[in-house]
């Protein structure tokens, strides 16, 4: 044994002790730490002190199986409710005409209440929704509208907010203008609301979720749309199911031909689709491809002169620089012709397409983008180009980026096959419910 080996062992029993007792101090001040560390994800329960010298005990382990909260039951309950108010047919005037008439679930909640017009048909004959029905799908992800300015772009830019012009951030505002508004469910006013609610089956569970709302008709409007709200943004409302969210989790394939049509959607110089109705097949969540950016684009979709609005030839629908708002300037002119672009996801099972309804057929609408810039004659026989704006405000019109921005006479940016080949990969997004 060495002199020095035989030094240590001849360390006095004091100082085996200390140093016994520094080693169990640090392991304790590691063992908080971690738990320090986990508490800043999920909760933990308190750890009593341990006895001198012995290692605390784990937390015990949370049930698998734990009640909901109170909170997370209201929030069912309401849900239950507002899908209870969203097809109750009773509510317009005259009977008949739900929400769900116009949002039809079995259409991935679009629709147009037997309209054969391209928008939607009112409680009353001969009366119709200024614009084409959008999908309810996926509402949880708009966000709120806003204005945004990109370094070197020569216009600011608009996103989010819900409607074809972004007018209103509030779940519980979108219910209430489809409802009170005379040309679609007509249902008159607050008071009126609550007095068909307070003779319904469903009253009382109305009561309960919203004590006194039936006796005040501002009160009354407010809790349908809470109701109707918590009902839109549940779990049911956003299924990501389609064949194409089977394939980006890696759980199927596409056919060759949609695989082709995925291909020229994200081509910046074919398609060129996925600029605006973005996605990332590379991500295996669903969520990574809502299929829009959620902003604002005039793509001059030619007028519908099936509209009654429309005979009068000094109507125009502005669209975006006519929303109104204390965030917003009235009457923006860069913006008029601007709609929102919607998420392509369960575009297939549409009656309508763009926010005037003027095309049936979801081939139609991709080859009008196609053939818009070389063929316009196709698209404008009736007036000149882009002729569902006034002339001042033609120029707004996208004719930048692909496939707009060719010329008349060249070749369009898209064949027949192509074409073909995207609106197949657009019927590989729609959800399993509405196959």
């Amino acid at each position: 044994m060495s002199t020095d080996t035989r030094a240590t062992v001849r360390r006095s029993g004091v100082a085996r002790v200390a140093a016994a007792a520094a080693g169990l101090v640090a392991i304790g001040a590691l063992l908080v730490g971690v738990r320090a560390g986990a508490s800043a994800f999920r909760r933990v329960a308190p750890v009593a002190a341990a006895p001198q010298g012995q290692l605390p005990e784990p937390p015990p382990i949370a049930p698998t199986s734990a009640a909901p909260s109170p909170e997370a039951s209201e929030a069912a309950r309401r849900a239950t409710l507002g899908k209870t108010l969203f097809v109750d047919a009773n509510l317009s005037d005259p009977p008949g005409t739900s929400c769900a008439a116009c949002h039809d679930p079995a259409r991935a909640f679009a629709g147009n209440h037997g309209s054969s017009i391209g928008v939607a048909l009112g409680s009353r004959p001969g009366h119709f929704a200024k614009r084409n029905t959008p999908s309810l799908l996926y509402l949880r992800f708009v966000r709120k509208f806003r204005l945004h300015w990109e370094e070197d772009a020569p216009l600011v830019d608009a996103y989010g907010g819900f409607f074809w012009d972004g007018r209103t951030d509030s779940i519980v505002d979108l219910t209430r203008q489809p409802l009170l508004n005379p040309q679609e469910m007509n249902a008159g006013d607050g008071r009126r609301v609550a007095s068909v609610i307070a003779a319904s089956a469903y009253a009382p569970e109305f009561r309960t979720a919203f004590p006194g709302a039936l006796d005040d008709p501002d009160a009354t409007l407010k809790a349908v749309g809470e109701a109707v709200s918590a009902y839109l943004l549940g779990d049911e409302m956003a299924p990501f199911s389609s064949r194409y969210d089977d394939f980006v989790r890696g759980r199927g394939q596409l056919t060759a031909t949609e695989a082709a049509g995925l291909k020229l959607f994200k081509d910046s110089a074919k398609g060129g689709c996925s600029g605006c109705h973005k996605m990332n097949d590379r991500s295996s969540d669903p969520k990574a491809s809502p299929f829009t950016d959620y902003g604002f684009d005039a793509v001059g979709a030619p007028r519908n002169r099936a509209l009654p609005a429309t005979r009068d030839a000094a109507y125009f629908d502005l669209g975006l620089c006519e929303r109104q708002g204390g965030d917003y300037q009235k009457n923006t002119a860069e913006f008029c012709g601007r709609f929102r672009t919607p998420s392509l996801r369960n575009v297939a099972v549409r009656q309508a397409f763009m926010h005037n309804g003027v095309f049936s057929k979801l081939r139609d609408v991709v080859a009008f983008y196609a053939s818009r810039s070389t063929n316009p004659e196709r698209w404008y026989a009736h007036g000149p180009v882009f002729d569902d704006l006034p002339a001042k405000y033609r120029d707004n019109v996208n004719v930048d980026k692909a496939p707009y921005n060719r010329h008349r006479g060249e070749a369009p940016a898209l064949d027949d096959g192509e074409i073909d080949a995207i609106v197949a990969f657009l019927g590989a997004l729609t959800d399993a419910p509405y196959r």
